[in-house]
């Protein structure tokens, strides 16, 4: 099977249904994934839908296409929007979205204990696997605001694009984790038989920790799980309850890729996730892909053409300095070499021609065996622009390209 029998996605037909309310772009690094979720951001509100497009990437680049001079927690409107609807862009900031999870679930004197536990500042401004749970916070709150007709998540290039969907799990597994338990074990047990286990058991777990990690982080440790603990079950639930959510009809997923092995490789992996994990996805974004006006001269046939100009501009050198000599003993035979520039100019282009020819025929046969890997993914193709996009001018051009209503081969 190769690409030109792949089923077509209907991007508009997916951003005009009601019924889609959240967009969640995953795939490598650099395939323009941020650049697509702005692109489909633009064009679904200008077709009247209000929209937010999330961030979790730290790269600055959907702030400065849409005229942001910087993006933070809360959505901030996006002028310039040719249409009905509205669009506004936020990024991910992981510790500010915990820090609001403390103040929303907890009294103001246990939140005020929690946001100043240096374990906690620690543990939200960069422990691993937070990014990854706190996007699933944030898309949880933009969905339950309901303030939005639709949500696009732009997400962290590579393999991590989906470590997301992990989260609640991951969640569970430190929750449940021995040394969680150990450390809330005296706070739930209460009473003589607290004080007794915290004498006992906890003497010589709590003497090694503290050589281990230091007297003052563990207080540090166990007074952030003392204060957090009735706050757990909570993070378990919402989180669980956005799973089920990127599950629902209501979502879509896309994978962007560009034509190239490896992140076609990437976008597979993607897909094969997605399934697994009962995940709807929407389809693949084919991004930057070449084209030519003149695909019907092959690259052998423009090389075989240069070799031949190549061989004419040295017949031609040749008659040239015949012709100089005979102008020397008097003769009116010569050449001021312009045919052979000519020649020379002509056959350079006819192998950078040759060198385009070969890229897209690369790229044709990378994208044809992911179409034969995947046949029922339905594709677009994004034609490459000239340059880099920087501003909402930009963005609809892209959004044109991808939204085209060609076939992907065509």
């Amino acid at each position: 099977m190769s690409l030109d029998t792949a089923p077509r996605l209907d991007a508009d037909g997916l951003l005009d249904d009601p019924q889609t309310r959240i967009v969640v772009c995953c795939g490598a690094g650099g395939v323009g994934k941020t650049t697509t979720a702005a692109a489909l951001g633009v064009r679904a509100a200008e077709r009247g839908r209000r929209v937010v497009v999330l961030t979790i990437d730290p790269a600055k680049r959907l702030a400065q296409s849409m005229g942001i001079d910087a993006l933070d927690n809360s959505p901030r409107r996006v002028d310039g929007v040719e249409g009905p609807g509205e669009l506004y862009a936020m990024m991910l900031d992981m510790k500010r979205t915990f820090d609001e999870i403390v103040e929303a679930h907890a009294d103001a004197d246990r939140a005020r204990a929690i946001l100043e536990n240096p374990f906690y500042q620690s543990l939200s401004a960069g422990f691993a696997g937070t990014q990854e749970y706190m996007a699933m916070e944030k898309l949880g709150q933009l969905r339950a605001r309901d303030s939005w007709d639709l949500i696009i998540v732009d997400t962290p290039p590579s393999r991590s694009a989906l470590d997301f969907l992990d989260a609640p799990k991951r969640l569970g597994s430190f929750l449940d984790g021995r040394f969680i338990r150990l450390l809330t074990a005296p706070a739930k047990a209460g009473g003589r038989a607290g004080m007794k286990f915290l004498n006992v058991g906890m003497s010589m777990m709590t003497g090694t920790l503290g050589k281990l990690l230091g007297a003052s982080l563990l207080r540090d440790v166990q007074t952030f799980v003392a204060a957090m603990d009735t706050l757990f079950g909570g993070f378990r639930t919402r989180a669980e309850a956005t799973y089920r959510l990127l599950q629902a009809p209501g979502t879509a997923f896309l994978v962007v890729a560009t034509p190239e092995r490896d992140a076609l490789r990437e976008a597979a992996y993607f897909v094969e996730r997605l399934e697994a994990d009962r995940m709807p996805l929407a389809g693949l974004v084919l991004n930057r892909v070449h084209e030519s006006d003149a695909a019907q001269l092959s690259a052998e046939r423009a090389l075989a053409a240069a070799e031949a100009l190549d061989e004419r501009g040295v017949d031609d050198a040749g008659s040239g300095a015949k012709g100089a000599g005979a102008a020397d003993t008097g003769s009116t035979g010569g050449t001021d070499g312009t045919g052979t520039e000519g020649a020379a100019d002509a056959a350079a282009l006819l192998r950078l021609h040759a060198e385009r020819m070969q890229v897209l025929a690369h790229e044709r046969r990378t994208r044809d065996r992911f179409a034969a890997l995947h046949p029922e993914v339905p594709v677009t193709q994004v034609t490459a622009l000239p340059g880099d996009v920087h501003d909402l001018a930009g963005l609809r051009d892209v959004a044109e390209r991808l939204t085209a209503q060609e076939a992907p081969g065509a």
